[in-house]
């Protein structure tokens, strides 16, 4: 398992963001530009994220001072069973944060919070912090983090086990997966992927290392410019800094492409990507969940905190917030 400390990264390639890409070997693809990390990203012009909701690039901003989500998020599911908590150890910046709680109970419950985009995106970063409760417990079917979403007109914002086919939607989950109690909680991190190759009817799991499951023997895929990574267990009771750039191919090229970042190191980078046929299908939402298909172990409990949706990386809070 790989131990995590957070570095910043600081090269001039970092600089060069969506600069012309480098041309690889003759007739080989070209190598898909380098991506920034640490602090070159839009939260650096912003300590503390104040006035960052006004930048030209941020689409979305949500520190979870206000008490009311309605104001700021247009669906939430299980109200229940997400709150604003006022308790300073569960709380990343200012003086609130977002509450998920899955009771103890073998029924499947998905907590979540949904921001539409309207205008729809070909390239959308989210950044946010989460952290899970100490004793986090779940073996098994688990979503547990932060998802992009390109969905179809008349297509519902929930449909496992529907394909995507490369017009109707492509959905994409920066979490967690735990396949057995051995592992420890709350399991590896990878990308949980609907898109126009998937393997399965309910979507595959792409890990840092190229790994993809289900049929983890099979090549991921991923071109010739992929770059194996550590696969990476998150500590348990820890605020981390997540962000997941999700890039959509143009109909008719393979140059989509996933990536994402902890505390503002790159940690997973997938290119040579086909998520869609048509460029009419846009990223339109962007959502927060903890879903648990059985939690019969006991009551489980996850925060969110300093939610940024933007065009552009956008990287950790600089300075105090």
């Amino acid at each position: 398992m790989a131990t995590w400390k957070p570095r910043m990264w600081l090269t001039v390639l970092q600089l060069v963001w969506w600069a012309a890409p480098t041309r690889g070997t003759e007739g080989a693809p070209p190598a898909p530009p380098a991506l920034p990390e640490g602090g070159q990203g839009i939260a650096a012009r912003y300590p503390g994220d104040r006035g960052i909701e006004a930048d030209p690039a941020v689409l979305f901003h949500d520190d979870f001072e206000s008490d009311d989500l309605r104001k700021t998020w247009d669906n939430s599911f299980q109200k229940a069973d997400l709150r604003i908590t006022r308790d300073p150890q569960n709380v990343h910046g200012g003086t609130r944060a977002l509450e998920f709680t899955i009771p103890k109970q073998q029924a499947e419950l998905s907590d979540g919070v949904v921001k539409n985009l309207p205008t729809g995106q070909d390239v959308v970063f989210l950044r946010y912090y989460s952290k899970f409760e100490k004793g986090f417990d779940q073996v098994g079917s688990s979503h547990n983090g932060g998802i992009l979403n390109a969905l179809a007109p008349g297509l519902a914002y929930s449909t496992p086990g529907v394909r995507a086919d490369g017009h109707n939607k492509f959905i994409v989950s920066f979490e967690n997966w735990r396949g057995d109690a051995a592992t420890p909680s709350p399991g590896w991190l990878n990308v949980y992927c609907y898109h126009p190759e998937q393997r399965s009817e309910y979507g595959d799991h792409f890990f840092p290392s190229g790994k993809v499951m289900p049929n983890p023997a099979r090549p991921g895929g991923f071109g010739a410019h992929f770059v194996a990574r550590p696969d990476i267990i998150p500590e348990l009771g820890r605020w981390y800094c997540f962000e997941l750039m999700v890039k959509a191919n143009e109909a008719g090229q393979r140059d989509g492409r996933i990536a994402c970042w902890l505390d503002g190191k790159l940690i997973a980078d997938f290119p040579d990507l086909r998520l869609r046929d048509v460029d009419t299908l846009k990223i339109n939402s962007a959502s927060l969940c903890l879903h648990i298909k059985s939690n019969t172990a006991r009551e489980n409990k996850k925060w969110y905190d300093d939610v940024v949706v933007a065009t552009a990386y956008i990287g950790p809070v600089a300075g105090n917030k």
